[in-house]
């Protein structure tokens, strides 16, 4: 199986530097959604299902969890196990899309710098004022995936820092709860993007997925 790791925003695949080492032994694919191409969930999980052949492990982190989800959806027969950490199964509701609207005004009108006075936590320099603008989109519009967390026959990880500002401790659990095969995971001391502050624990459970995908 390939283990595909799929990255948060408004990080890029640098982020999965610390879960390298860890699977020096797996056939790893670690894809960057700006290079993809588009601004859709649906459509880079096409992507990464074009350019990673064969059955998957999907890893996602907050955005590169709904992808993962996505993948899930498109390609149930290939994708074996999903682990995601700081992404919810819902789309987003009304206020929270008026506040990605609001995310897209600040980054047109003023740029990375805009984004990082506003928005936290700030995301790499490098980002373009683009990229940003097609990330936020994304995120305003993914689909809702509960259905695919319900019908999901592989194992699932739900992975949340108990420090995580954006996804609470009780709804990451639901939908653990939610899947047939749905294993719950709650990392003390650390915030959103778990595997960035907690490497070495992200680790172990990324380890104890893929045995129990074998």
């Amino acid at each position: 199986m390939k283990v595909v790791l799929l990255h948060a925003f408004p990080l890029d695949e640098r982020m999965w530097e610390p879960q390298l080492d860890a699977l020096a032994e797996e056939d790893v694919y670690v894809p960057s959604f700006y290079d993809l191409g588009g601004n859709s969930v649906d459509g880079w999980a096409e992507h990464v299902l074009e350019r990673a052949d064969g059955d998957l492990v999907a890893v996602g982190a907050s955005l590169g969890g709904y992808v993962a989800f996505a993948m899930a959806r498109a390609a149930p027969d290939r994708v074996k196990a999903l682990l995601v950490a700081g992404s919810r199964a819902t789309a987003d509701p009304p206020e929270r899309r008026a506040a990605r609207e609001e995310m897209i005004r600040v980054v047109l009108a003023e740029g990375i710098e805009g984004w990082n006075r506003e928005f936290s936590p700030p995301g790499p320099e490098d980002r373009t004022t683009e990229e940003l603008v097609r990330g936020i989109e994304a995120l305003r519009d993914r689909r809702d995936a509960t259905d695919v967390v319900a019908s999901f026959a592989g194992p699932l990880t739900v992975v949340v820092g108990d420090r995580d500002e954006i996804l609470p401790v009780d709804e990451a659990r639901q939908i653990a709860e939610s899947a047939p095969d749905g294993l719950f995971e709650v990392v003390e001391g650390a915030g959103h993007v778990v595997s960035v502050d907690a490497p070495e624990r992200f680790n172990e459970i990324l380890r104890e997925l893929l045995s129990r995908a074998r």
